[in-house]
């Protein structure tokens, strides 16, 4: 991997702009990439972004620079760029957004002589602007807690028969006003209620003491806004609306035709979904957190009649791109394609 770049855009100068310009900022008013942006630990997760961008044309490494940052951004870009240094590790060229007439593939692979020999597409699986606000709104009251300096574990009295809504930022400036009110008081209450919401007192389930939070500072565990059932189907209905819009390139082509996929860390999905339903393993996946009361509405599931995805035979495979950098490919070959992918272009995926 290539970290000398003479023109590093991630680099000292990079990560002292990201600290001017959200260093001074509270907590829950800095961008949810900020950590990653800035501290020395992520160093050579920059230096393989700058590795990567150092590979595109300027006008595509310009717009990646001034997006991939962006809290709606950020798993999209990296899931993309992930994507084509795995189509590189075989050895062969790849060309970003080429121009096939009037359709322009992620990636188009190439031969040692220039000639297409696969087009890639990239998706990736991400919450739904509604849910990633409402994961927002949380985070954002976690952090104002984080202020008060009192070293107790809070969490939030939710429903169990549906979510808990998220406090707009108003609403969360007076909460943590309340609870600190509260908590500084020399009156510990168990329970606090704030602006509609009741917010617990966590203690020690075997002696019964108020559960002490790490260092000195008060700790909320609030509903993750993202509980309920993990599943692959989302990301499969994505990929088979990508195969449906370039499969007639792809077949006047000639050429095979791969999705790389993806997911953003939020929804939890793996590749573990993914092979249970290329599997029709019977198999249900929950995520969860402590905060969370509500986990999901019922679901009908049947054992002996699991949900299975048959890839359609315009797709030659899916390449999943893991979300941990730094960001494994693994390969799943479509037996029934039409046009299948050269060996050299797989040999070095996982499988």
């Amino acid at each position: 991997m290539k970290t000398d770049q003479p023109n590093r855009r991630f680099g000292p100068e990079f990560v002292a702009e990201q600290k001017r310009r959200y260093g001074h900022r509270r907590p829950e008013g800095r961008p949810l990439s900020y950590d990653l942006a800035v501290e020395d630990e992520y160093g050579p997760w920059r230096a393989w972004l700058d590795a990567q961008l150092a590979l595109l044309p300027d006008k595509h490494a310009d717009t990646y620079a001034r997006n991939l940052w962006r809290d709606q951004n950020f798993w999209s870009d990296h899931i993309e760029l992930a994507a084509g240094e795995a189509l590189r590790a075989s050895g062969l060229r790849v060309e970003y957004e080429r121009l096939w007439g009037t359709q322009t593939p992620d990636w188009t692979v190439l031969d040692a002589e220039g000639r297409p020999i696969a087009l890639v597409e990239v998706l990736t699986h991400s919450p739904s602007k509604e849910l990633f606000g409402r994961m927002k709104a949380w985070h954002d009251l976690v952090e104002r807690v984080k202020q008060i300096p009192v070293p107790v574990v809070l969490t939030v009295a939710g429903f169990r028969d549906r979510p808990l809504d998220a406090p707009d930022a108003r609403t969360a400036k007076k909460i943590a006003q309340d609870l600190r009110r509260y908590l500084l008081s020399p009156l510990l209450q168990a329970e606090l209620p704030s602006q509609g919401y009741r917010f617990l007192v966590m203690a020690d389930r075997k002696t019964g003491a108020t559960m002490q939070a790490p260092g000195m500072r008060a700790i909320l565990v609030p509903p993750s806004g993202r509980a309920g059932v993990v599943s692959a189907q989302p990301l499969v209905a994505g990929i088979e609306e990508k195969v449906s819009k370039y499969r007639t390139l792809a077949e006047e082509a000639g050429l095979p035709l791969i999705v790389a996929a993806g997911a953003d860390k939020f929804t939890g999905l793996g590749i573990e979904q993914l092979d249970c339903l290329l599997n029709g393993t019977p198999t249900v996946t929950v995520q969860f957190d402590y905060g969370d009361t509500y986990i999901h509405n019922p679901i009908e599931f049947q054992p002996d009649n699991p949900p299975r995805w048959a890839m359609p035979s315009e797709l030659a495979g899916v390449l999943w791109v893991d979300n941990d950098f730094p960001f494994t490919a693994m390969w799943r070959a479509n037996a029934r394609a039409r046009t299948p992918v050269p060996q050299q272009l797989t040999a070095t995926w996982k499988r």
